[in-house]
Parts: C-alpha cells; sequence; structure tokens
C-alpha cells in the first residue's frame, strides 16, 4: 500500500533533485550576498508550488499529507493498471530530467544530419537549375538558328537544282570528246597498220623483183658505188627508190579500179561497234548509229 507513496516521492524528488553539475563548494565563509533568503516577492516571480510563490519542495510533504488519508480511505484505488501508469510516469519524469538534454542532443545531432542532407541535395539541385539556366541562354536562338540554316539548306538546294540542269550537258560533252579521242586514236592506230603494211608489202615486191632482174641489181650497185666514190648519184635516179614509186603507183592504180566502198563500210562499221561498245561499258547518254552520227539513249 506503501508503493505509491515512494513512487511519489522519487517522482518529486527527480524534478526537483538538485543539479551537482551546478553546484558551487568553496572553502571560504558563504558570503552574506550568498547567504541572503529570497523574498516572497522573487518567489513569486519565479512562479513557486503550484503558483503560489512557495518552493517546490513543499511539495514532497504536501504529497505525503494528501496521499496518506487518499489511499487510507479508498478514495483512490491501486491496482496493476495504476501501478503501471505511476512506474511509467516515474520513468518519463526521470528520463526527462535526468537525460533530457542527452535525448535532445541526440534528436537536434539527428536532425543537424537531415538537414546537412537536406541543404546538400538542395545544392545539387540549385546547381543543376544554373546549369540549365547556362543552356538556355545558349540556345536562346536556337529559333534563328534553325530558320538560317533551312534558309541555307534552300538557297543550297536552288543551286544544285541549277547545276543540275547544266551537269548532263557537261557530262555529254565529256563524253563526246572522249569519244572523238577514242575514235581519231582507233584511226592513227588504223593508219599505222596500213602503213606498216603497205612498207612490208611495198619491200616484199622491190626485194623480188631486184632478186629476178640483173639489170636492176646492176643498176642499184653502180648507182651505190657512184654515190661511193663521186657522191652524187647516176644518172636516171636511184632505181631502188624508182622501184618504190612504181609499186606505189601501180598500188594505187589497182586500188581505184577494185575500190566498191566495201573495206571502208567495213572499217566504219568495226569502228561503230568498238565505239558504242565503250559507250555501254562507261555509261555514256548517245550511241552511234550506222552513219556514225550520235543518238541520245533513255
Amino acid at each position: 500500500m506503501h508503493a505509491p507513496l515512494d513512487i511519489l516521492f522519487v517522482v518529486l524528488y527527480s524534478a526537483h533533485a538538485p543539479k551537482w553539475s551546478n553546484a558551487s563548494f568553496h572553502y571560504s565563509a558563504r558570503r552574506e550576498e550568498e547567504a541572503k533568503e529570497e523574498t516572497s516577492s522573487e518567489v513569486a516571480d519565479k512562479g513557486g508550488f503550484m503558483g503560489t510563490g512557495m518552493s517546490h519542495l513543499y511539495a514532497i510533504p504536501a504529497g505525503v499529507a494528501f496521499g496518506v488519508p487518499i489511499l487510507e480511505f479508498n478514495w483512490f484505488l491501486v491496482n496493476e493498471e495504476t501501478l503501471l501508469a505511476s512506474t511509467f510516469l516515474c520513468f518519463c519524469v526521470v528520463a526527462y530530467t535526468q537525460g533530457g538534454d542527452a535525448i535532445a542532443k541526440m534528436f537536434k545531432d539527428e536532425g543537424d544530419a537531415m538537414l546537412a542532407l537536406q541543404h546538400e541535395a538542395e545544392d545539387e539541385v540549385i546547381a543543376k537549375m544554373e546549369e540549365n539556366l547556362e543552356y538556355m541562354k545558349l540556345t536562346e536562338n536556337i529559333v534563328q538558328d534553325y530558320q538560317d540554316i533551312l534558309e541555307l539548306t534552300q538557297v543550297s538546294y536552288d543551286k544544285l537544282n541549277a547545276a543540275g540542269k547544266i551537269k548532263p550537258q557537261h557530262d555529254l560533252k565529256a563524253q563526246v570528246d572522249k569519244m572523238l579521242t577514242l575514235i581519231a586514236s582507233e584511226e592513227a592506230s588504223a593508219y599505222d597498220k596500213a602503213k606498216t603494211a603497205m612498207m612490208a608489202e611495198a619491200t616484199e615486191a622491190v626485194t623480188a623483183k631486184f632478186a629476178d632482174d640483173k639489170a636492176l641489181k646492176k643498176a642499184a650497185l653502180d648507182n651505190a658505188m657512184s654515190k661511193l666514190t663521186t657522191g652524187k648519184a647516176m644518172k636516171g635516179g636511184d632505181p631502188v627508190q624508182g622501184a618504190f614509186v612504181k609499186f606505189f603507183q601501180e598500188k594505187t592504180a589497182a586500188a581505184k579500179k577494185s575500190d566498191d566502198g566495201s573495206e571502208q563500210k567495213e572499217a566504219r562499221a568495226n569502228m561503230i561497234m568498238k565505239m558504242n561498245a565503250v559507250a555501254e561499258s562507261e555509261g555514256m547518254h548517245f550511241r552511234l548509229d550506222e552513219s556514225g552520227t550520235p543518238k541520245m539513249v533513255a
């Protein structure tokens, strides 16, 4: 039955126990200022017990005086619930009075840590927003830039279209020049071949003629000796040169008599066929017809 009184005493003592860490001890006698009793007005200014201006220490005997009859006459029933509640209240009071600063410091440190994390996150957000602001400042003229690019692109397309109209003409001219160069080269090659063949034939014919005619042989020998001795040819000219001239004259006369144009047509047909093969392989815009006239192709 006396447990509530003990608990009440502990609670009151914990609430009004002296703070030994704040107490000061002196070897010398107390000064009068320290020994001076507090006046009722000073106590009243501090509030006192239940606003009476009395010291809180008077709560101990007051609690005992009121607690004994309350328990004696069963005005307050003490059971397990009340004991548990009083014990819990005692624990709360002791924890608040003795460890309140430590608990407060713990929560304050935790709050400071959370605040520091919050500040760090806010600084990162601010830095990112400042970066975005700089980027937006750099791209504030992006619409005008795109418009300028679009206009430049349109001008470039117009120039390309204009060049596209002229380019086929340049390509055709280059292809015609190349074709003419090929034709000239083929004609020069055919001329060289014909000249070589004719010279070979003339040499063979003149050699055979001199081999069969002793008079021509003797005349050629005498002409050579005259050039060696006197430095001048014999009268009547060089018989070898004359033989070659006579051969070519006879060849020309025979060619005129037998020329029906078939050989030239065959040579032209071969040339046209070769040139059309070149035009086909190189993708030229024209082909040569049978007469050698260029015709455009699709």
